[in-house]
Parts: structure tokens; sequence; C-alpha cells
């Protein structure tokens, strides 16, 4: 990775207060927020299980329409008899 873009990538943790620059004579040193990063873990954990629920919900769903379907299909071809 190219120094401009780390020093993009610093710039952009920085605005958002995750990390935070000390400088120590010529030297910079990061120092990582933890709690700004416990922060973003929390809410990306939120969307996580949001997301891990959804396919079980789409595959019940999926189930429910075959079987009104299959249902339908039973109750239309008694009719025709």
């Amino acid at each position: 990775m190219s120094r401009p873009a780390i020093l993009k990538h610093i710039k952009i943790l920085t605005e958002c207060s995750l990390i935070k620059i000390k400088q120590q004579g010529r030297e910079s040193y990061c120092e990582a927020k933890l709690d700004k990063l416990n922060e973003v873990s929390h809410w990306i954990e939120q969307y996580c299980r949001f997301w891990e629920q959804k396919p079980d919900a789409v595959e019940k769903y999926l189930e429910e329409i075959q079987q009104s379907k299959a249902a339908e299909a039973v109750v239309n071809k008694r009719r025709r008899v």
C-alpha cells in the first residue's frame, strides 16, 4: 500500500475518532480508541443478527408458499373429478 493511501486511511480513522495520533519528535504514533471500536462492533453485531435471521424467514415463507400451492393443486384435482 502506498504512503498516500495509508495517510488517507489514517485521516479517515482520525476523523471518525477511531484512532488518535500522537507526535513524538519526528515520529507519529497511532493509538486505537478501543471504546469507539467497541461501539462499531456492537453496531455491526446488531446487523449480523438481523441478517442471520433473514434466510430462515425466507425459507419459512417459501415452504408456506409450496404447501399452499400443493394444497390448492389437491383441491383443484378433486374439483375436476
